[in-house]
């Protein structure tokens, strides 16, 4: 398969098409999370309005450049799972300035992988077997969220359920897109919303300036680098080099680097390689001309440039929702992403111990020193597989 733009002149509607559902789906499916993990860390609903404007104009951005130059469906997207550790870490010392400033120190790490090649074959050393399983960790309190919910808002949480499961058995893609549908439905129904005119609803980027301290480095800074590298940048980059596409890791890993570092004290967090939607781009449904993809990726980065600016509406819904909704639709989301990182954890069987010691500590909520426990469960599974491979070393049979 080559990746030379092609010569024939037709429209390339359907890569166009399927631009147009990336940025859908993108946008529409994970929003809640990226509002949700804003808050979390200390936002106020106005920071993380302006928070994923931010993410939506850098990712979009992002990605236009990057096909114009290369001419290859390399699709950006926010990082998910960033966010995920964000709602489980909570606020840090120091407040959202603190975070932001942790933030903007991963968008720094992210560009050093893209310059220095012996870092970033340093960061893929770490067994993804315990990468695996701190997101699995940190998604699983996430993820009991809808049962939790069932008990609080029954009434409305059910339905958005039941219509999750019925069009996830039909059309997969779009079944997270109707559930946020449905959500804004019963919002707009049962919620007073407040009373607003048309032009405080327009973008308002709100700028926050950073502060810096070793807890915030240590809580944050570390397990958003690891999260967004594993869960996102290689996988990503697995599906490029799958459909015959040459990831340009050293250009992408700069770009999205700066716009992490960029966009943070707008209340952004991470931007990286997609990898869900980055197969609808890269695949043949997109067009049957490989050199004439990139357009859907580039099509998705003009519509997320657009869609940043519905950022304000978009938090205004999920503030006025009932309770436990949205948290239960943020955890429909990412039963996919826990299913896969506690696959992943467990395919090694020597890592095992480790991976589960890892998932445990993660998932425990534990905090020593102002340090979640995102990194305390890496640090734990790192040390029980150092145990244990040192030990296999001296007793190999």
């Amino acid at each position: 398969m080559t990746s030379e733009v092609a010569t024939s002149p037709r429209l390339p509607v359907a890569a166009i098409g399927a631009g147009v559902v990336v940025a859908l789906v993108g946008f529409g499916s994970t929003f809640p999370i990226i509002i949700q993990g804003l808050v979390a860390i200390g936002a106020t609903d106005r920071e993380a309005a302006s928070g994923l404007m931010a993410l939506s104009i850098a990712m979009g951005l992002a990605a236009v450049l990057l096909t114009l130059r290369h001419r290859v469906p390399i699709s950006i997207a926010w990082s998910t799972p960033a966010a995920a550790l964000m709602i489980s870490t909570g606020a840090v010392e120091g407040g959202f300035a603190a975070a932001i400033g942790a933030i903007m120190l991963t968008g720094v790490l992210i560009v050093v992988a893209g310059i220095i090649r012996p870092f970033r074959d340093l960061v893929a050393r770490l067994p993804s077997s315990l990468a695996n399983a701190m997101l699995a960790g940190i998604l699983l309190k996430l993820c009991l969220a809808p049962v939790e919910a069932l008990a609080v808002s029954p009434q409305y949480v059910l339905p958005v359920i039941v219509i999750w499961l019925v069009v996830l058995r039909f059309a997969r893609l779009y079944a997270m897109p109707v559930a946020v549908a449905a959500v804004a439905v019963i919002i707009v129904t049962v919620a007073d919303l407040p009373v607003t005119s048309a032009a405080e609803l327009l973008p308002d980027p709100v700028v926050v300036a950073p502060a810096f301290n070793w807890s915030a480095i240590v809580s944050l800074t570390v397990p958003l680098f690891i999260v967004t590298m594993a869960s996102q940048n290689i996988p990503g980059i697995a599906v490029l080099r799958a459909y015959g596409y040459p990831p340009h890791i050293r250009d992408t890993f700069i770009v999205t680097g700066a716009g992490t570092l960029l966009g943070a004290p707008f209340g952004g967090h991470a931007i990286n390689y997609a990898a869900m939607t980055a197969a609808i781009c890269a695949g043949p449904d997109s067009d049957p001309d490989p050199g004439r993809r990139w357009v859907a990726a580039f099509t998705a980065g003009v519509l997320y440039i657009l869609l940043g600016c519905a950022a304000t509406f978009a938090t205004v819904l999920i503030a006025a929702s009932p309770p436990m909704l949205i948290q239960a639709v943020a955890g429909l989301a990412l039963l996919g992403a826990l299913g896969s990182s506690l696959l992943g954890a467990m395919q090694a069987p020597a890592d095992r111990d480790a991976a589960i010691l890892t998932f445990i500590v993660a998932a425990s909520g534990l905090s020593f020193f102002g340090i979640g426990a995102a990194f305390w469960g890496l640090v734990a599974g790192v040390l029980v597989l150092a145990l244990s491979r040192w030990r296999r070393k001296l007793d190999p049979d």
